[in-house]
């Protein structure tokens, strides 16, 4: 399909088009025009990721300055995916045009899963790929190669220097496999073929901490031009993500390995003073200069230890001198390790600011904060200097590093808590350093700086309002579709009450009595029976699900389950619930059916898709509140609370909704799929203006407070209504190349509106978003757990 939006033809490589895709890809494009952000949810299985490429793609291309589109996504699966949908949008476009057009497209992932390397391929973790990959392939190996010496080089990686630059690959969109074949048949590194071709392509798709994680973007991303547009898909946790990029954990272990490691490097130091003093020399006149010469002299690949976002105007300065030379420095960083195990011995929990931090410091060391600024950077010009290969062993002590340069750097946005036990019901110590950002702002704001457009959108994004606040961001648009439908083809359910009228809820007092864990049972015998094939269940934790399917084993609830559907649990490990997934699939498709028992923020809840008969119904089970007794989560709060005016229980209840939206979302990946949405707790009653508008548009005021007999017979009834042949209905939920022709028509005439952007509820009110009912509604809706109640993640 080729349509006009304004002055820009775009190419859609599908026969027919939804509605909220046509107005998702104007709103995309008055962003572009504008020059700004903008913060769109768009709703499950709709095309998001077809509409914004195919928008995008056509405007770089209409404009020829250089426009490279930065994707971004969570997982491994849904980059294959934009990847994925990018060829095809391209092999379109070759189609339509008749000519293949000068473009190309890449994915970039670790080395880890990119290596063809037969040895080094074989090894199971990350870091150990990443240390034998640049004991290969590092300069300094190279060099003592070309003097003879016997050292292993990896034959992938020296092809690359046989051919220039814009000649490692040729135009086109290359997915994961397709990099790995063309790379195998050439003998080249997939890795750094991708790296070096970043600047010569107009799309790179890659995960969020490529661009977020100032450790990875200041290697990887650091070449971008301002005119590029940025786009996070799936950034329901963005905020999360940002805050995790700037936060450090040590440990009693890891400070050991960072005190072996550092005894480690003054014996390389010393080795290296013996045998070849003007390497040692000649690094110390390079930090005299400041860190920006220093910085552009390194080989971007070489560089395997980075340091966290340092400011603009630090980067001009010199290293201080006392910790320019190499033996100083390492004298340093062994008096802070010894400094931070000293702190680590004691018995009660210590909150402090990194200001009150950096003075007890002082205090007791005479350790000043301006060094500590540039341990990280230092450090890693020393391991560079040192030319080790073995980086590894030096982790420990670059994450002190990093620690040290970013509680000397933020006075604001950051709070040290110093936690002796794991857990309150812990009696053995085992204290834990959290350096925890609670402003999740620093980190993206220097992609909001730097980039002309960001684009934060996905399924689960309300409110929007909430986003820019907490990011600190001016959005020119903020926009949210509905989902257009030509028969109602998901149900969403609230059920309040259990058959013999108990309320039901996961609230901390009433989540473990035996009538709300039979009720909670019953729902789940009850829609197992009616549900073909797939059944996924969400709960609010780990703990919870543990404690709840422990109860249901006494009461015989999973006896009378498992004469209807297989059950499968997720667990924290990972490999065991890609097993438990593979099995599910399995059932689902040779008819047995079963049932998933997932958490809300695990794995399964963010990144896998039920299409079609692996879900034809998402049982929420409960609220998915944060645990609020968490030491971070209550400094983060005050900090909201106090920086940007959002109350405790309105950040919380907003966490605690987008996660809800984001598990009912599994079960519906497009128009032609169907499924029933429940969810079971009385709160949910009062908050469904809190869920996305696509869904609480298709909630009826009849489906709100229900009985778990009400809820069977409205999902019988919808469920035989979803058997029935659907006879093709053009011009409501799709749109032909005419229709859309017609509906641009009456927009120019005035005559309408791309999508509704406000409905009326039973009362022909507007319907607006509230975060609840009143103050003490609002308090009473959190999980908090009596005073007396054992501590546990939830």
């Amino acid at each position: 399909m080729r349509f006009m939006i304004d002055d820009l033809e775009v190419l859609f490589p599908y026969p027919k088009i939804y509605p909220e895709q046509y107005a998702y890809m104007c709103d995309l494009k008055r962003t572009l025009d504008a020059g700004g952000h903008c913060v769109l949810e768009m709703p499950s299985g709709t095309g998001k990721t077809v509409s914004l490429l195919s928008l995008i793609v056509a405007y770089q291309l209409a404009y020829p300055e250089p426009r490279k589109l930065i994707y971004c996504s969570r997982t491994m699966s849904e980059i294959e995916k934009a990847l994925a949908e990018l060829k095809a949008l391209m092999a379109y476009r070759t189609k339509e045009l008749g000519y293949v057009e000068e473009f190309r497209g890449l994915g970039l992932t670790s080395r880890k899963n990119l290596c063809l390397h037969p040895s080094v391929k074989r090894e199971k973790r990350g870091e150990i790929v990443d240390a034998r990959c640049r004991s290969m392939t590092a300069g300094f190996v190279k060099e003592k190669k070309a003097k003879g010496e016997d050292v292993e080089l990896c034959a992938y990686h020296d092809n690359l220097d046989l051919l220039e630059p814009h000649n490692l690959i040729p135009p086109g969109v290359y997915t994961f496999d397709g990099l790995l074949r063309y790379c195998e048949k050439h003998t080249q590194c997939p890795y750094f073929t991708a790296r070096r071709m970043m600047p010569y392509c107009n799309v790179i798709i890659y995960s969020y901490h490529y661009l977020l994680d100032p450790k990875i973007a200041e290697r990887v991303s650091k070449e971008f031009s301002k005119d590029c547009i940025v786009v996070f898909d799936e950034a329901h946790n963005i905020d999360n993500v940002c805050i995790e990029s700037l936060s450090i954990d040590l440990t009693e272990d890891s400070l050991r390995k960072a005190s072996r490691g550092a005894q480690n490097l003054e014996r390389k130091v010393t080795e290296m003073k013996a045998s070849d003093a003007d390497k040692l020399q000649n690094e110390y006149q390079k930090l005299v200069e400041g860190l920006r010469e220093e910085d552009e002299r390194r080989e971007a690949e070489e560089s395997f230890m980075t340091n966290p976002v340092l400011p603009a105007d630090l980067l001009k300065e010199a290293v201080p001198g006392n910790i320019r030379r190499a033996e100083h420095f390492v004298a340093f960083l062994k008096r802070f390790v010894e400094y931070l195990k000293t702190r680590m011995k004691v018995l009660h929990v210590i909150s402090e600011t990194p200001a009150s931090f950096l003075k007890h410091l002082k205090d007791l060391t005479f350790i000043d904060k301006k060094p500590l600024r540039f341990c990280a950077e230092r450090l890693t010009s020393l391991v560079r200097t040192l030319e080790l290969a073995n980086i590894e062993d030096y982790l420990p002590l670059q994450e002190v590093a990093t620690f040290a340069t970013l509680v000397a750097t933020y006075d604001k946005g950051f709070l040290l808590i110093l936690e002796p036990y794991e857990s309150e019901t812990a009696k053995v110590p085992n204290p834990v350093l959290h350096l925890s950002c609670l402003d999740a702002s620093i980190a993206i704001k220097p992609v909001f700086d730097r980039f002309s457009s960001v684009i934060i959108t996905s399924g689960t994004i309300s409110p929007l309002e909430m986003y820019p606040r907490m990011l600190r961001f001016e959005a020119v648009v903020q926009e949210s579709y509905t989902m257009t439908l030509a028969r109602r083809s998901f149900l969403p359910l609230i059920v309040t009450r259990g058959s013999d009228q108990v309320a039901i809820s996961s609230r901390f007092e009433i989540r473990n009595d035996p009538s709300v864990v039979r009720n909670y049972g019953n729902i789940l015998i009850e829609f197992a029976k009616i549900t073909p094939d797939g059944m996924v269940v969400f709960f609010p934790s780990y703990l919870y699900m543990e404690s709840i399917i422990s109860m249901w084993q006494g009461m015989h609830i999973l006896d009378e389950v498992w004469k209807y559907k297989l059950l499968l649990v997720e667990t924290p490990d990972s490999q065991e619930t890609s097993l438990a997934l593979e099995t599910y699939r399995t059932a689902c498709s040779n008819g047995r059916g079963a049932v998933m028992l997932c958490v809300a923020r695990g794995k399964v809840s963010e990144g896998i898709d039920f299409d079609h008969q692996y879900g034809r119904t998402v049982l929420c089970i409960g609220v998915p509140y944060q645990y609020t007794e968490s030491r971070i989560l209550k400094a983060r709060l005050e900090f909201l609370r106090e920086n940007f005016r959002i109350r405790e229980n309105d950040f919380l209840s907003f966490d605690a909704m987008r996660h809800a939206a984001q598990c009912l979302g599994r079960v519906l990946r497009g128009k032609d799929d169907y499924g029933i949405m429940v969810l079971a707790d009385k709160r949910f009653s009062r908050k469904r203006n809190q869920l996305p508008k696509w869904i609480a548009q298709a909630l009826h005021e009849s489906d709100v407070n229900l009985s778990t007999d009400m809820a069977v017979a409205a999902a019988k009834k919808f469920l035989r209504t979803m058997a029935q042949p659907m006879e093709e209905r053009d011009g409501i939920s799709t749109w032909t190349l005419a229709e859309l022709q017609d509906h641009q028509k009456m927009m120019v005439t005035g005559g309408g509106k791309i999508l509704e952007d406000v409905e009326m509820d039973g009362n022909g009110k507007k319907d607006e978003y509230d975060f609840s009912d009143d103050e003490e509604l609002a308090r009473m809706d959190i999980d908090t757990p009596p005073a007396s109640a054992p501590a546990a993640v939830a």
